[in-house]
């Protein structure tokens, strides 16, 4: 089964940027995340939801 939440690390990495970018990305509202138990975690969803956004953006 695919993890349905991502570390910070995780999730920058999945889509090749820097950490300090994600976390600019979370702090604007670009992407959603949640917390879990005080850790920042980022559903994959929301990052097909951004990958998204950005393609709509370029067409």
């Amino acid at each position: 089964m695919p993890k349905l939440l991502l570390t910070v690390p995780e999730a920058a990495k999945a889509l090749a940027i820097s950490r300090s970018k994600l976390y600019e990305l979370l702090a604007a509202g670009a992407i959603r995340s949640v917390r879990v138990d005080g850790s920042r975690r980022v559903p994959l969803s929301a990052l097909n939801a951004y990958i998204d956004s950005l393609l709509e953006e370029a067409a």
